[in-house]
C-alpha cells in the first residue's frame, strides 16, 4: 500500500540562509597596493592601498578617490617574498569596479571591490 503525501496547509516558515555567491576563495591578506584610474569627471589620481581579501577574481580594498561602479583601475601589488622565493615582485593587473561600500562614520573612505581583468605581469618594483 501506498501512503499519499499530505499538502502542509499550515504557516510557512522563513529561514534566513546565508548563500555565498562567490565561485573562488577569498583570502584575507593584507598586501600593499598602488591603484590608478580616472574619476567621473576626468581627472586621474594615484593613491596608495591595502588588499583586504584577494582572490583569483578579484580584491577588495578602500580608496579614498571617489570611483564609480564601472570605473576601469590598475592595481600594482606587492607580493609577499615568501611566495616569490624571496624576490620582491609585484603583480601588475587591470580591474573593473563591480561593488562600493560607503565609508563608515569617521572615515572617508570607501570599500571597493574590483573584478580582475584577464591579462597580468609580475614585474620588478623598479619598472612599476
Amino acid at each position: 500500500k501506498v501512503k499519499k503525501a499530505r499538502r502542509q496547509t499550515g504557516p510557512v516558515i522563513s529561514v534566513p540562509v546565508d548563500v555565498n555567491r562567490r565561485r573562488e576563495w577569498r583570502f584575507e591578506l593584507p598586501l600593499k597596493a598602488q591603484v590608478e584610474g580616472t574619476l567621473s569627471q576626468g581627472r586621474k589620481f594615484r593613491e596608495a592601498a591595502k588588499v583586504l581579501n584577494i582572490s583569483s577574481g578579484g580584491a577588495y580594498f578602500c580608496l579614498n578617490a571617489g570611483v564609480v561602479v564601472g570605473s576601469k583601475l590598475a592595481l600594482s601589488i606587492d607580493i609577499p617574498k615568501k611566495v616569490t622565493e624571496g624576490r620582491v615582485m609585484i603583480l601588475r593587473i587591470g580591474a573593473t569596479a563591480v561593488r562600493l561600500e560607503k565609508p563608515e562614520a569617521g572615515n572617508k573612505k570607501q570599500g571597493v571591490a574590483v573584478r580582475f581583468d584577464k591579462d597580468f605581469e609580475f614585474v620588478s618594483p623598479k619598472s612599476r
